[in-house]
Formats: structure tokens, sequence, C-alpha cells
């Protein structure tokens, strides 16, 4: 039985999540990668997402991003480790995100006693993340921790992301939810990526899109107005649910306080890095 509030493990994550996501929206993340030589943004993407787990190909890192096009993934792998090894790419991704939350936060939060008690609690619930299953968040638990607080914050945020991220990837697989079921599904909740960050960074079409959706409706799920159906709300929160629930031990082993406390200190990270521009503005929507 829990000890914590509903859903606080949740809305922590929400909190700390977005911290690590700044990264990847980031023109340092670019200028790094582009250093290396690795110009192309995709190639960037897959590069700096999948380098703890080494050399990997297109397979691999098809099988554990879950909802991107695998002739996508297939242009960029494993021909990006011809360019720059994983190791170059994991120096290289944490000098940019050392160079983006000093941009976004400030030398006054990047170095403050906050920072430093928030990397400490996202680091102590990550000690009770579990590697069985879990091939992305077991890949960067072997990566040593960061001594800077802010990147050590940073890490610790990237092993709490995925490690409910290979969770919720179970939960898709148990609803029977495609990889571009998932996306529609979750634009249609309205927090979801919109259709056009969809389309121009998964490597789908617009046709593929459509059919999913049509395979929606057949199922109850999604209306003819692209909105869920009651069926398909009832899917989309039982998803989160059998996700909170596969994600719980790391915030049951920090407790109730320490959950409270990482949440409010993150949400005031993220509040600075979202007025900072860290986000683009039509990212999330159904349009």
């Amino acid at each position: 039985m829990s000890t914590l509030p509903p859903r606080a493990g949740r809305r922590c994550h929400n909190a700390v999540n977005p911290l690590h996501s700044t990264l990847f929206f980031s023109p340092d993340l670019a200028t790094e990668l582009g250093a290396l030589g690795i110009d192309d943004a995709r190639a960037a993407y897959f590069a700096a997402r999948g380098a703890a787990l080494g050399a990997a190909g297109a397979g691999t890192v098809t099988s554990t991003f879950y909802n991107f096009n695998h002739e996508l993934v297939a242009r960029h792998l494993p021909a990006v480790w011809s360019v720059a090894s994983p190791d170059a790419v994991l120096a290289a991704r944490l000098r940019a995100a050392d160079t983006t939350l000093r941009r976004l936060l400030g030398k006054e939060i990047t170095g403050s006693s906050d920072m430093a008690e928030a990397a400490e609690l996202a680091l102590r619930a990550a000690e009770a993340c579990t590697r069985h299953a879990r091939p992305l968040y077991a890949a960067h638990a072997d990566l040593p921790v960061p001594s800077e607080p802010h990147l050590a914050f940073w890490h610790a945020a990237t092993l709490l992301r995925e490690h409910r991220g290979d969770g919720h990837l179970a939960a898709l697989l148990a609803a029977g939810l495609d990889p571009v079921e998932a996306l529609v599904s979750h634009t249609a909740t309205g927090k979801g990526m919109s259709p056009r960050w969809v389309l121009g960074t998964r490597g789908w079409r617009r046709a593929d899109w459509d059919a999913a959706s049509a395979r929606l409706r057949a199922r109850g799920l999604l209306d003819g107005e692209g909105s869920l159906t009651e069926a398909g709300t009832a899917l989309r929160a039982e998803l989160e649910e059998t996700t909170d629930r596969l994600d719980a031990a790391p915030y049951e082993h920090l407790g109730a306080d320490g959950v409270a406390r990482l949440t409010d200190l993150a949400r005031g990270f993220l509040f600075t890095a979202a007025s900072a521009g860290a986000f683009p503005g039509d990212l999330i929507g159904k349009g």
C-alpha cells in the first residue's frame, strides 16, 4: 500500500522530467554535437539520447524509443557512430547540459543550496529504480554521477525519466497501442505534442497519423473530431495509473516529505527555465 498522496510520484516526475528535456530543445546540444561532426538534428537526438546504450544499431534504438519510425532511425544509426563514438557524444551531451542549465537558470540557481538539495533528493529517489526490463534506465544507471550539483540533478532527472519511460512502454504494449496510436491518443488528451511536432520529429507521415486515427476510431477510442471518447479517456487514464504503479518505487523510497520537497524545488527551476524560453511555444496541443 502506498505511503504517498495520490499521484504524488507523477506530479514529481512532471516537475523533474522537463528539466532533463531542456537539453533536447537547446542550441547548445547542436553546437556541441556539431563540433563532433554530427550536424543533422535527428542524428544528434538519436546519438545524444542513445549513447548510453553504446554503439547501438537502429533496431535497439527503435525498440527503446518506441514512437519513432524505424526508417528514420535507420537513416542515422549505426552510421552516426562512425562520426563520433558514444563516449565522445556522452561527454558532449554533459557539456551541453552544463551550458544549457547555466544559461536558463543562472548562476544563482545552479550554484544554490536548493540545487544541491534537489540533486541529493533526486539521486536518493533513483536509488530505488530497478534495471530489469528497463534498458534505457539501466544504461544510464551505469554512467558516473557528475560532481557539480546542477549536473548531478540533471543526471538524476535522466535516471528518473528513463525509468518511468521504460515502464510506460510496457503499459502501452499492454494497452495495445502501437507507436503512432500512442502519439495520436496522447495528443488528443491536449497534453501531448502537437501533430506538427510529432510529424516533424518522429518520422511519420500524415497518412500514418490518419491511419492510426482511423484504427482508434474503430476501437471506439477517438471520435470523428479527433477527440478522445469516454472509452479513450478511460484508457489513457488507465495507462497513466499503470505507469505510476510501475514507477512507484523511487518515490516511495524518497518518502512523502522528500517527494513534496523535490517537487517544489523542481517546479521552481522549471518556471525559471520556461520563462527563459527553454521550450517552443507551440510544442503542446491538438492543433
